[in-house]
């Protein structure tokens, strides 16, 4: 275990490390159901009409005059590479999901409905539990980095991983498409179905069929479960990932409803992963019974044979990943600001030139308002808050000021003033849980033209009366390019009443095209700023400084 300080181990490695998985009855059932069903099928099937006949395939015969032959060099790394990122990427989503441990089919994240959970607990009534609050520890041998509350370091390494497992794979399909080597996955007739079911009722009613050599082709059944887990799951799991986007919902909030909604993706994609750990399973369980060492040969050396090389080189290879394991989790908490500097390299200048231009649209009606609306942070022990929540902030006064030709001072009478903006937008949470509201504030561009920034500032910081994880007052920062977006604004109304104490009051930024940790609560007062390098630990934001948050989170 890694030695913490008292702080972090507080956070970290809590006392409760329960942990327990839920599902809602009536989808346990369903579950259940759509599993056996195809196995009491088979039994059935071979009860009444004895096991169907597989006539042979011409391609999965050695010496077939055609077909594809042999594993060439690009289809063995290919598979070697496609393991390490795809156990990352594993790894490190299960670190996030343990962030917000509820899977829902819908997008208000109230708590009683979702259809899965990974604790025991249920969310209490009689007091105030944020999301935080409800976030679960997970052993870092199952997860990267493991632990409590670590998705900024886990997103570190999903955002890595996934750049290396998309290009792995484009990689590999277009060495399909450049060979004959397609012809082993992609089915070429309905009957690939119909052998399929046959070669599976064999494998359910424990009699092994006949069993190509792999080295020439696979049966129809192996075919299928390729063909779906490169060409399907493959690419819904990335196109889930991408609906969880704020930034991509709030422009195109019809790309998130092509898989029920913004929740329900998070959902699928979750089962994606389920998915794959299945597709491992079984794969490795059938490589080891189809004869393991000549089926090594096949992957590690690209040769038809007995000897025991592609066998060891193997299990070589397996060490390197679990390697990678032991080396990315010391990374984690060793040099964790060097895998935060790294994975802002490699992917925010991506997400600058395609999300970061995307423009947020209210698409929202107040019938669509979530009923229930997670609280989150830490809420204000200042004295000087308190005072001003006893009065109902009416003599707070929000400080603008920094490198501005006119600083300002505003109460929330004179933010009120007409001019004041509305909209209804949904909320994305790093944690992952999202919610619809109302908000009502002063614009943050009219704000800016207010003040008029000096040429040479570039960024806005918030300041918090609330306090961060570890301690200290919380902030965040903006480019000035994204405070002056449609629909970012200082809000000092949440669905048509004053803002709650418990979601920010007196005022709450919003910024659409954003993850929540961005939009600070409890505003005291604003700085303009020539960069966010000037400020706290020079990474933009208290999460950032921290936790290792992304500084422009627009996934």
């Amino acid at each position: 275990m890694i030695p913490f300080d008292d702080a972090h181990r507080a956070v970290h490695y809590p006392e409760d490390r329960r942990f327990r998985i839920w599902i809602r009855p009536s989808i346990l059932i369903l579950l259940i159901v759509l599993a056996l069903a195809p196995f009491v099928l088979a039994w059935v099937q071979h009860a009444f009409f004895g096991l169907p006949y597989i006539a042979p395939s011409p391609a999965s015969l050695e010496g077939a005059p055609s077909g594809p032959h042999g594993f060439p060099v690009w289809i063995r790394w290919s598979h070697f590479f496609n393991l390490i990122f795809l156990f990352m990427l594993i790894r490190s989503g299960l670190s996030i999901l343990m962030d917000h441990p509820r899977l829902y089919l819908n997008d208000d994240c109230t708590p009683g409905t979702e259809w899965i959970r990974f604790t025991p607990l249920m969310v209490p009534k009689d007091r105030l539990w944020t999301a935080k609050d409800d976030a679960r520890y997970i052993s870092p041998a199952v997860a990267l980095p493991g632990y409590r509350h670590t998705v900024g370091i886990a997103r570190s390494w999903h955002f890595m991983n996934v750049y290396g497992f998309v290009l792995t794979g484009v990689f590999f399909v277009c060495g399909l498409l450049t060979s004959n080597q397609w012809r082993r996955l992609v089915p070429t007739s309905p009957a690939v179905f119909v052998e399929a079911w046959n070669t599976f009722v064999h494998y359910a009613t424990f009699h092994l069929p006949p069993e190509p050599n792999g080295f020439y082709g696979y049966n129809a059944l192996q075919q299928l479960a390729y063909f779906a887990t490169i060409f399907v799951m493959a690419p819904l799991s990335i196109a889930t990932g991408m609906a969880m986007s704020p930034a991509l919902v709030n422009r195109f909030p019809r790309y998130a409803k092509l898989f029920g909604g913004r929740q329900a993706a998070r959902s699928i994609h979750f089962l994606m992963l389920v998915g794959f750990l299945a597709f491992v399973v079984v794969h490795v369980a059938l490589v080891a019974l189809t004869g393991f060492a000549r089926n090594m040969n096949h992957i590690v050396l690209g040769t038809d044979d007995m000897r025991p090389t592609g066998m060891i080189l193997g299990f070589i290879g397996i060490g390197v990943v679990l390697l990678c394991w032991v080396a990315a989790h010391y990374i984690s908490w060793y040099f964790p600001r060097g895998l935060q500097h790294a994975q802002k390299a490699i992917t925010e200048p991506v997400r600058l030139i395609t999300l970061d231009r995307l423009i947020p649209r209210e698409h929202y009606t107040k019938a669509q308002i979530s009923p229930y609306f997670w609280p989150n942070g830490k809420l204000p022990v200042r004295e000087d808050w308190k005072e001003l929540a006893t009065e109902g902030f009416k003599s707070y006064k929000l400080k603008v000021s920094g490198m501005v030709d006119n600083p300002v001072e505003l109460s929330i009478d004179e933010m009120r003033a007409p001019g004041a903006e509305e909209s209804i937008t949904m909320h994305h949470c790093i944690q992952g849980w999202s919610g619809i509201a109302q908000w009502r504030g002063i614009s943050m561009r009219k704000l800016i033209e207010l003040v008029k920034p000096k040429p040479y500032a570039k960024v806005i910081a918030f300041y918090s009366f609330g306090g961060s994880l570890y301690g200290g007052l919380y902030y965040d920062t903006q480019q000035i390019y994204d405070a002056m977006k449609p629909g970012c604004m200082l809000a000092f109304e949440m669905n048509g009443e004053p803002l709650h104490a418990v979601y920010g009051a007196p005022l709450r930024l919003r910024v659409e095209n954003q993850l929540g940790y961005k939009m600070v609560k409890w505003i005291e007062r604003i700085e303009f700023v020539e960069s966010e390098k000037l400020i706290g630990e020079g990474e933009g934001g208290k999460n950032e400084d921290d936790e290792y948050f992304d500084l422009l989170p627009n996934i």
